[in-house]
């Protein structure tokens, strides 16, 4: 046997609610009673109303419900008729009070109790199960959920053994707590039997709220917490009684600052005449530019009032010509290798006569 949780059952308490909402010691078991006596009762006198969800409030002898459903117009009537036609034949059959608040459902096709109850209405008109289910299926997708499943058991076209068919797109993640997964069960009373039909839609995934506020509060003190400390030296200079034991280092460091700033200025504009008489008279307008431009001026006019660059020139061009007199008289000392590499040959041919002297 399977271990099947109910997706409503398992998110109780993190993201979905209590249908009833009451506490009780003694009476547990007739408040109980009533109110599955109320549910039943609505739904059997309104079918056509599209009823998926009943809410039920006890405070002391006093009961509100606060029905959703997809056509509110026929539960309300004309100017309120059915409204208290209803509320008269519940007060008789619990013998409370009671206030009824009616709501409507904006989207019926994301609420999986009223698709499953209009697969289940088809299938009791005798129209195919499978044409029904894709229907069901592509209208909820469109509407915008974000998965969905179908599951159809029983005697489906009137089989003898029974059988379960299932549809699902998109994706239904169960184990997921943060998903919001709406539940629904119907039964289908066709002629061959009871037909059961079960949705499943998932329509995103919700945080809990109680994480939102705590971040919330955690934001709050932390923006009050920034704001004094911007104040807090505002504060220390218009009251100095309060203030002047903590922010005395830096009163006395912000008059320092200004005073030793001064002081250096003084300083550096005295000296600038002294060693430079000459520059400031020429620098009127831009002092930063200048004086780079003075600094190249006075290494140019120096070397041309001593006019020694001239003087080396000259000195230098005739020291170049007597580097190259040597290169010229050492071609003569090739020539002369040249002679004396000639001469032996010239002895060779003196031996040679000689030796033909000799034989001659």
């Amino acid at each position: 046997m399977g271990h099947k949780v109910h997706p409503v059952g398992f998110r109780l308490g993190i993201i979905r609610g209590w249908d009833a909402k009451w506490y009780a010691d003694k009476h547990y078991v007739t408040y109980l009673q009533e109110d599955l006596k109320i549910r039943k009762a609505v739904r059997s006198m309104y079918p056509e109303a599209g009823v998926s969800q009943i809410e039920i409030d006890r405070q002391a002898n006093a009961v509100t419900l606060t029905i959703h459903t997809a056509r509110p117009g026929i539960l309300i009537g004309r100017g309120g008729q059915r409204v208290d036609e209803m509320r008269n034949t519940l007060e008789k059959l619990i013998g409370k009070k009671i206030q009824l608040n009616i709501r409507e459902i904006q989207q019926p096709e994301l609420d999986a109790f009223l698709v499953a109850r209009s697969v289940a209405d088809q299938m009791e008109r005798r129209v195919a199960y499978r044409r029904a289910m894709k229907q069901t299926l592509l209208r909820t997708i469109q509407a915008g959920a974000k998965g969905m499943r179908i599951r159809c058991a029983g005697r489906l076209d009137g089989a003898e053994i029974a059988r379960k068919v299932i549809m699902h797109e998109g994706r239904v993640p169960l184990h997921t707590i943060r998903a919001d997964i709406d539940y629904g069960l119907v039964e289908a009373r066709t002629v061959m039997g009871r037909i059961g039909v079960k949705v499943w839609i998932y329509k995103g995934d919700i945080l809990p709220e109680k994480e939102e506020v705590e971040t919330a509060a955690a934001t709050v003190p932390a923006t009050a917490e920034a704001k004094p400390v911007e104040t807090a030296p505002e504060t220390g200079a218009a009251g100095l009684i309060s203030v002047t034991p903590e922010s005395q280092p830096t009163e006395v460091k912000l008059p320092e600052q200004p005073a030793g700033e001064e002081k250096p200025k003084t300083v550096r504009r005295a000296p600038r005449p002294r060693t430079t008489a000459t520059v400031p008279g020429e620098a009127g307008a831009s002092s930063e530019e200048k004086p780079k431009t003075a600094v190249r001026r006075t290494v140019r006019p120096r070397t041309g009032t001593a006019e020694i660059k001239p003087e080396e020139l000259t000195e230098d061009k005739p020291k170049t010509a007597v580097k190259r007199t040597p290169r010229t008289t050492a071609k003569p000392k090739e020539t002369k290798s040249e002679e004396t590499v000639e001469k032996p040959a010239s002895d060779e041919a003196a031996d040679k006569q000689g030796e033909g002297n000799v034989t001659t």
